[in-house]
Order: structure tokens, then sequence, then C-alpha cells
């Protein structure tokens, strides 16, 4: 037994040598991100700061550069399998490493003053189409190294990834346990001074081993040769196949009957359910049904060819229903982000669903290629997330505008008279959504200030209004959140002699902290408090060795709750009277100005939580 289980090992870390002559470039581009990431290590963070840029787009194009020669490596060895085309494959994975880094670094930096950071980033825009460009080379990958059909197919190959992944996984954790665990040993015994760096060069060297291991974990796949090692590294262990047919499918078809359900319910009674929660719960779904179709090809159990013929089926039944739920959320909200998501994972769940009943197994590769296309149009110019979203919402943030006669010829004007709730929330979420998308072409007559509640209010005439949060029919989940977050305006502190720095969360403090001040009639012990479970603050101030004032904030959360307690879990920027306390002492006048506030109760739990944030306390010593 000792001896098989040393031979395996034996085995993986073969592969993993092997790995950097069966793939030089993934290897390299693996060990260039490896390096770039010990050379950020060793920076400090200022010396960093000016270079995260160049560093990020460093990242990204070896990461891009490994994964597609990956693909292409293998594209050339499974279909011609010559010198020539083995050589040019590699230089192409490194020449696609270069072209993303110039790419990247020319094309993909922001503005650091539309940013307002102090350096150029790599925008998010950017990374998801390197991103994407990732996801197709690394199903390009899997779709390759399923030929010959004589020895393997997309289903037995994308396993044997998963697989690859979770083994070279396991290695690594064990490798990183057990050399963190050495260094520590010598930090403690031998060694005090030692850098906490030590660690992160560690986790960097052993991830860059986990890679080797995991791409040399995968078999000969160079055209005309046959490689035993193929047929175990794709076979399914035994306790797989029982993890797979007695819980993942009874699991999945579980969710299957209560989306079912759900489904004949919603014919009843109308759709009641949070579309947010939808369609986490749709998505989950959709990938993990068609995840489990797939591993499950070769089953030939009675459970498992149920569960294949009966998937796309229901699949089928159940999007119905779910592009009922997208266009009532359509109507509601209009085209955003989760709207957009959404439908990208309802077009390939429809097209997987009709595929597998038509194609069976053969529909596999069309999956996958149909993800690849719906992943690239997704990033592209007018049709991406990016821009498709802004276009729908402009179109109705104008019309709604105009229906109130608040825009005329390119200009806002604010409402002659307050609008409908309706209309007050459909414009506040439009504004929001407009305010807080990047890389978007808005109109010249559109604020991002607008975002801020009181250019909101100035600019359209009403205040801010967000509807009541989703919540699905008979959850009973009442929970009042309040989020108060100080209004920028000018405070006048001309009457306090001394601004108090209170900072009580920390580890060191634990929830307290204490300053002292000198003054006139003796030293003054300032204490604020925080309870560590609730949150409720608590202060305390001493004249030398006497109490004069001790309050726990009551009062000021009671007029809080009152004057905001609309139960709507939206952040809102409050005036200086709502987020301010002046207290009064024959001693002392105390006022504290609160940064940030929020309450949340859950009546469920029987709990509340208190969150006050000061950002000063400023006193005055009376006379």
């Amino acid at each position: 037994m000792m001896s098989v289980f040393t031979r395996s090992i034996m085995q993986i870390l073969k592969g993993a040598a092997k790995a950097f002559q069966t793939f030089p470039a993934v290897i390299a581009c693996a060990l260039a991100f490896a390096i770039v990431t010990m050379i950020r290590i060793q920076l400090d963070m200022p010396q960093q700061e000016a270079y995260n840029f160049l560093f990020n787009c460093l990242h990204w194009a070896f990461a891009l550069g490994a994964v597609f020669s990956l693909a292409a490596i293998t594209a050339a060895q499974s279909r011609i399998n010559k010198a020539g085309a083995f050589l040019f494959t590699n230089l192409l994975g490194a020449a696609a490493a270069v072209l993303t880094f110039l790419v990247l670094y020319w094309f993909a930096g922001t503005d650091p003053g539309v940013t307002g950071s102090r350096y150029t980033i790599v925008s998010g825009l950017a990374v998801s189409r390197v991103g994407v460009a990732m996801l197709v080379s690394f199903l390009a990958f899997i779709i390759l190294a399923g030929y010959p059909k004589e020895q393997s197919d997309f289903a037995r190959s994308f396993f044997m990834t998963q697989k690859a992944f979770f083994i070279a996984l396991i290695y690594g954790s064990v490798i990183m346990g057990g050399a963190s665990g050495v260094a520590g040993a010598i930090e403690v015994l031998l060694y005090r001074g030692m850098s906490e760096k030590v660690y992160m060069y560690i986790a960097t060297l052993t991830g860059f081993l986990a890679f080797t291991i995991f791409v040399g974990y995968f078999p000969d796949f160079r055209k005309g040769q046959t490689d035993e090692r193929r047929e175990v590294a794709q076979k399914q262990p035994r306790f797989i196949e029982i993890l797979f047919e007695y819980i993942m499918i009874p699991i999945v078809l579980a969710l299957t009957v209560v989306l079912l359900i759900w489904a004949g319910k919603t014919i009843i009674s109308g759709m009641g359910s949070s579309f947010v929660q939808l369609s986490s719960i749709a998505t989950a779904y959709t990938v993990s049904g068609i995840w489990l179709h797939i591993m499950v090809t070769h089953y030939e159990t009675g459970l498992a060819k149920f569960y294949r013929r009966i998937y796309p089926i229901a699949a089928l039944v159940i999007l119905a229903f779910e592009a009922w739920a997208l266009l009532l959320q359509l109507q509601k909200s209009g085209l955003q982000m989760i709207e957009y998501s959404f439908g990208v994972i309802w077009i390939i769940a429809l097209a997987a669903a009709v595929l597998l009943l038509i194609l069976k197994a053969r529909a596999h590769v069309v999956i996958a290629v149909l993800t690849c296309v719906m992943a690239v149009l997704s990033v592209l110019p007018v049709i991406g997330y990016h821009a498709l979203p802004v276009t729908a919402q402009i179109s109705r943030l104008e019309n709604l505008l105009v229906s109130q006669n608040m825009l005329e010829e390119g200009k806002l004007i604010p409402a002659a008279t307050e609008p409908e709730l309706a209309v007050r929330e459909a414009i506040t979420n439009a504004v929001d959504y407009l305010a807080s998308a990047d890389y978007a072409r808005l109109p010249a007559w559109f604020d991002k200030n607008l975002r801020d509640s009181a250019t909101f209010k100035a600019r359209l005439g009403f205040e801010q209004t967000w509807p009541k949060p989703e919540e699905p029919s008979g959850s009973g989940n009442e929970n009042l959140a309040i989020i108060l977050n100080l209004r920028p305006e000018a405070i006048d502190i001309r009457d306090y002699d001394w601004a108090l720095n209170i900072q009580p969360f920390s580890e060191q403090n634990k929830g307290q902290a204490s300053v002292s001040v000198e003054g006139d009639k003796g030293t003054y012990w300032i204490d604020w408090t925080v309870n560590t479970q609730s949150g409720m603050p608590n202060l305390k101030i001493k004249l030398d060795d006497r109490l004069i004032l001790e309050e726990d904030m009551n009062a000021y959360i009671d007029r809080i709750t009152a004057a905001y307690s609309s139960g709507q879990a939206q952040p809102y920027q409050a005036p200086f009277k709502d987020m301010s306390l002046q207290l009064e002492t024959p001693e002392v006048t105390v006022l504290i100005v609160f940064n940030n506030v929020e309450i949340n109760v859950d009546p469920r739990a029987d709990f509340i939580y208190y969150g006050l944030n000061p950002s000063a306390v400023y006193l005055k010593e009376k006379p």
C-alpha cells in the first residue's frame, strides 16, 4: 500500500517536472507572474504604489499568456504534432502575453483625476475583457484536450481538468502548511526578527509549484500517441461517482421540484419572490444543473439516465417562468446590471436545455462555444454590460423627466410639484445607477453629483426616494435599517476649546478609547466605550476623580429612530443637526459629531446592532 502511495506522489512530481518540457511557454508565463509578485512583496507600499499600474498590467498579461499558451500548445500537439508547430505556438503564447501587456499599458489606464486615485490604475472594463479572453482560452483548452474521440470527449476532459485542479490544490495546501510551519518555528525559536514577507514568498513559490503540478497532471496530447495516464486522469474515482449520483443528483432534482412548485404557485398567485433572490437561485440551478449533466454523461444507472432526460425538460419550464420574472423586473426598473447578467445566463441556459434535448452529449462543445460567444458579447462596445444598461437607463430617465416637465431643451428643471411616489422612486433609482456607472457616456445635462442627496434635491426639486426592500411574501422579515452619513457641510466650532479624536475600533483598545485634557479646573478624562456585542456606545467624563457626565446614547438613538423610521436600508446623507449630540453639565459643554450612524433591528433574532462612529468630540470648559 505504501509503495502505491509513494509511486502516486512520484508520478505527480514527475508530471510537474515534465510540465517545463511539455508546456514551456505556460510555465514561463507562470514563473514571470511569480517573479512580479515577489518584486511587489519586496517593495514597501510607498515604493510600490507608483508602480502598481505597471505590475497589474504585467500580472494580467502573464496570466492570459499562461492560459492562452495552454490552449495553443494543446491545439498544436493534438492536431499537428510537429516541432515547427510546437515552437510556433510557444512563441505565439509569449507574443500574446507581450501584446496584452502593451495594450493594457497604453490603452487600459484610467485618468487619476476621474477615478480620484493618486496614480493610474487598470480599468475594470479592461480587466473584464482580459478575464473573458482567459475564459475563452480555458474552455478552448478543455475542448482541445477532449480529442481524439476514441480516447476522450468534452465530459471526460472537463472532469480531468477539475481533477488536476483539486490535486494541485491539495498538494499546494500541504506544501504551504508545511513550509509556513517551518518558517514559524524558525521565527519563534531562532530568529525573532524574521520579516512577515517570508510567508508571502512561501505562498508565491507554493502557488507556482501548485500550478506546475496542475499543468503536469495532464497526459501527453500529441497526435498519434496513446498515453496510458489519460485513462487514469479521466476516470472518476468511485467516491466521486457516489457523490454525483447519490448526493448531487438528488439535490438538483429536489431544487427542480421546488422551482416547478414555484412555477405553479406563480400561475395561481402571481410573482411573489424578490428578483434578486430569484436570479441567484436560478443562476445556481442553471450552472449546477448543466455542470452535473456533463459530469454524469457516461453513467449508466437508472437515476443518472432519469436525470439526463428530465433536467432539460424541467429547465425549459422553469426558464419560461424566469423569463416572465425578468420581463416584470424590466418593466419595474429597466435594464440594469443584474438584469443584464441574468439575461445572459438565461440565454445560455435556454440554448443548453434545447441542445441537451436534441444532441445529448454532443451538445457539450456547442454549449461551451456559446458560453464563449456570450462572454465576448458582454464586453463589447454598445452591447456590453458597461454600455447597454447605461443606454437603457438614460432613455428611461429621459422619459420620466420629460413626463414631469423636468427636462426641456437639454436642461434639468426642478419639479414644480412633487411627483407621485412611484415616479420619485424610479427617478432616484435611475439617477443612482447612472451616477455610479463606470465608462458611461452620459448626456450633457446629467450631473454625476446628483447621487448626493443635497444636489439631487436642489436640481430635481424633491428628496431622493428609495423603494422599500423587496421581501419574499410571507417571510416575516420586517427589519428596521437606518444608515446615515454626515452630509458635507461646514460646522461652527468656534465656541469649543478642544477637538478630541476618538477611535474606539481597533485591535489594541477593544472598543474603548480614553483622552485626557488639562483645563483650568483640573484634568478632564473622556472615555468612549463601545459594547463589542451590540455596538452600543457609552460616554463618560471625569474631572480629576469625579464623574461629571455619563451618557449611554439612548436618547440620541430614540431621536434618530423617530426621524428616520422608514426602514429603507439605503444610505442617507443627514444634516449636521441629526448627526450631532450636545450635552451639558455645570462644568463643560460637549458636542459629539457622528461621521456615520447605523441601526439594524432583526426581530426574528431579537437582536439590535448599533454602529455610531464619531468623527470628533468637541469640549468646552465653562467658567
